[in-house]
């Protein structure tokens, strides 16, 4: 007799700058026949005046971050089918806001009316049915930047990229909401190795066994 299982409704992949966030979240997408909502950085109207003055546009990128994403989140939870997310809320909020906020690129004023507005919005969302991060040294990371070409990324520095690493440790170590897959990039190859993405797709299938998809 099968027990009873929970519907599959969020998986979300979480991961720093170039960590290959887009890429997974496609092939995984594709594989599973799961609807797929991509982080909108083409359209994003801050990003490139973010990366020319971060102290200027921080607050205003982090804004339209949070508003994008809780509407996301909120198309997943009020919809019927399985979605993957390339990045999630939470990162904004537990890695983004407070590097910016540490790094004095974010006023204490702007910091904490953006937290304040995030715990409101929080409470209001259920946290994915699976997090996946991708956890890759510095080296990787902006291997990978310089290999997709992205203009506005060309004066991320490693220090920034450090900053952020930290930041995603500490998350990732005291993430308790929901089930979590941690994915060593610096060793898996997805993108150009067929065996390393069946690799994942192996271990992403073992940690959805007990949800209806």
């Amino acid at each position: 007799m099968e027990t009873n299982k929970k519907q599959l409704r969020h998986i979300a992949i979480a991961g720093n700058i170039g960590a290959g966030k887009t890429t997974l979240t496609t092939q995984l997408g594709q594989h599973f026949g799961w609807h797929i909502f991509y982080e909108d950085v083409d359209h994003n109207p801050y990003l490139d005046d973010f990366y020319e003055d971060m102290k200027r546009w921080s607050f205003n990128l982090q804004i339209y971050f949070l508003n994008s994403r809780f509407a996301q989140v909120k198309q997943i939870q009020q919809g019927d089918r399985t979605v993957i997310q390339d990045r999630t809320i939470y990162e904004d909020a537990n890695i983004f806001a407070p590097n910016l906020y540490e790094m004095g690129l974010m006023t204490p004023r702007d910091f904490e009316n953006y937290t304040t507005l995030f715990k409101s919005i929080s409470s209001l969302l259920d946290p994915p049915d699976l997090l996946i991060y991708l956890r890759a040294s510095i080296p990787t990371l902006l291997q990978q930047i310089r290999r997709r070409g992205r203009n506005f990324e060309s004066n991320i520095r490693p220090d920034y990229l450090e900053n952020l690493n930290n930041y995603y440790e500490t998350w990732i170590n005291n993430y308790e909401a929901g089930k979590l897959l941690i994915l060593d990039i610096d060793n898996l190859n997805y993108a150009d190795n067929p065996a390393d993405l069946q690799k994942v797709i192996e271990l992403v299938a073992a940690e959805l066994s007990d949800f209806h998809r």
